[in-house]
């Protein structure tokens, strides 16, 4: 089999099953584990899909920029950031991450609602200026453009003193084995320092966003407090996550 075909054979198994496991390809198709690392090695290159140990999975449509985000899966983001700001209570202190769905939980917040809203999101600050009700802190640091928000050692450290109820926290990929992922390392660990400063933490998602993966582990799924999504509950990566012992909140 010439290159080019195996290529797409595993494109296809990819958009098929949902993930690539290199040893049960490289059975069926009589060839060897290192070619299909190699292919796969091709194929991650061009952003076909995301490598893992063993592997491949889709590669998550949040890599995209900032602006080009806000145009995918609006009405999902919209029904997550629902169920999200309806988990911050009269009184409450939440730590709300950047990213559109983020800022649609912002957007959704009601508009009388006393509560503290610390971000690292300019935008997310932005979107709550005229919210009279919401205490607000801006988070400084170096600001990482593709998502709009601020990260870096000052960053982390700002966050370090911090404290809050909730923490409402954006990844780009959800997968049961590959865990919470996103494609920045910056990013990661201002994300795991904000998260370590709540109470409780859940992460949204939006349905695009399930069964893929991105370069840089998040959290590991025991770290969570939940996950809002706007997924059929049958979904199989959301029965599979549900199996972790992970609530699972879902928008109708």
């Amino acid at each position: 089999m010439l290159a080019a075909q195996r290529r797409a054979h595993l494109l296809a198994l990819l958009a098929r099953t949902g993930k690539v496991v290199a040893k049960d390809v490289a059975a069926d198709l009589g060839i060897s584990e290192d070619s299909v690392r190699r292919d796969l090695r091709d194929l991650a290159a061009e952003g076909l899909c995301q490598r893992v140990y063993g592997g491949a999975l889709p590669v998550s449509p949040a890599v995209a920029g900032y602006g080009a985000r806000q145009t995918v899966a609006p009405d999902g983001k919209r029904k997550v950031a629902g169920v999200a700001a309806a988990l911050i209570r009269p009184g409450g202190s939440v730590i709300l991450d950047g990213g559109t769905t983020a800022l649609a939980v912002a957007r959704a917040l009601p508009p009388d609602l006393a509560c503290t809203v610390i971000t690292h999101s300019p935008t997310v600050a932005a979107a709550l200026i005229d919210h009279q009700g919401a205490e607000l802190y801006l988070l400084g640091g170096r600001v990482f453009k593709h998502s709009a928000v601020t990260c870096g050692a000052a960053a982390v450290e700002a966050a370090q003193n911090v404290s809050a109820e909730l923490c409402l926290l954006g990844v780009t990929g959800v997968h049961p084995e590959a865990g919470l992922t996103t494609g920045d390392a910056d990013e990661a660990a201002m994300k795991r320092a904000l998260a370590a400063r709540a109470a409780d933490t859940y992460v949204l998602a939006s349905a695009e966003k399930l069964g893929t993966a991105s370069p840089y582990r998040v959290l590991p799924w025991g770290k969570i407090t939940g996950l809002i999504t706007d997924a059929d509950p049958a979904d199989p990566v959301i029965t599979g996550i549900g199996a972790l012992g992970v609530e699972v909140l879902t928008a109708a």
